[in-house]
């Protein structure tokens, strides 16, 4: 298994070096013309970002505004998912409004959120907070619906309360539904944060990417979609790793643990 994964990881470090390679080989043969920046000239203008201090504090100001929208995301879908999920009629009344509602970007109320809060981080937490909300609800919706009613009635028939049947059958029965609305949700909580700054003008690694492609630096530009790369595969690696070590004791884990 150990052998496997480092072969993986191999495997992937490899596929990364190819698409350098060709990157470097397309720009210095001009086929995407004159704008396209060389792999060496990306990673160089990497570097020189990477010793700024600049660049750490913008870095963290959208960890900030993606954590926190995602935060209350979390807590606002699930504690709205698990109500509706208890209710049939709620399930069914609101499926529709939910299911119309996921696919809308948040985007799209970028100029009403810019007009009220202005260029400001907490436009692009309330951003994130819309863009991870409905997923996150339909997901802890599911989990609490899809509850299996015989282990509900088991747990009537040993005289647990409806609490006590809510904390310890359907909630547990929801996690992985949880887990994965939030996993996928991750990701989503960075590229609206950076959006924000990109379109919204608010702060972070979004208004410094803008800021670079006004200038003309090329460079710059992908050095900052490099890093914004990086980036989301870590918050991803990240969110995978939580969700296996909160739900360790789900079958499917256990599997894939084995």
């Amino acid at each position: 298994m150990r052998r496997q994964t480092v072969l993986q990881y191999a495997v992937g470090v490899l596929g990364v070096l190819l698409m350098l390679l060709v990157w470097q080989l397309v720009a210095m043969g001009g086929a995407a013309g004159s704008t396209l920046p060389s792999a060496t000239d990306a990673i160089g203008a990497l570097i020189e970002l990477l010793v700024a201090p600049q660049l750490w504090s913008e870095l963290w100001v959208t960890l900030l505004m993606a954590l926190s929208g995602l935060l209350l995301a979390v807590a606002a879908g699930v504690l709205v998912g698990v109500a509706i999920g208890t209710s049939p009629l709620a399930m069914h009344a609101s499926r529709v409004p939910l299911e119309f509602l996921k696919p809308i970007p948040p985007i799209v109320i970028l100029p009403v959120a810019v007009l009220v809060l202005g260029p400001t981080a907490n436009m692009g937490v309330v951003l994130v907070v819309i863009g991870c909300f409905v997923s996150i609800t339909v997901q802890s919706a599911a989990g609490v619906f899809d509850t299996d009613p015989v282990a509900k009635a088991t747990g009537r028939s040993y005289g647990m309360s409806s609490a006590e049947i809510m904390g310890r059958i359907v909630i547990p029965n929801a996690m992985p539904y949880i887990g994965t609305s939030i996993r996928v949700a991750a990701p989503i909580a960075l590229v609206v944060a950076v959006v924000a700054g990109l379109l919204g003008g608010g702060p972070g690694l979004g208004q410094s990417l803008l800021l670079a492609q006004l200038a003309g630096n090329r460079p710059q530009v992908f050095a900052y979609v490099l890093i914004l790369g990086i980036l989301g595969l870590v918050i991803q690696g990240v969110s995978q790793w939580a969700e296996r070590r909160a739900l360790h004791w789900h079958p499917q884990y256990r599997k894939d643990a084995r």
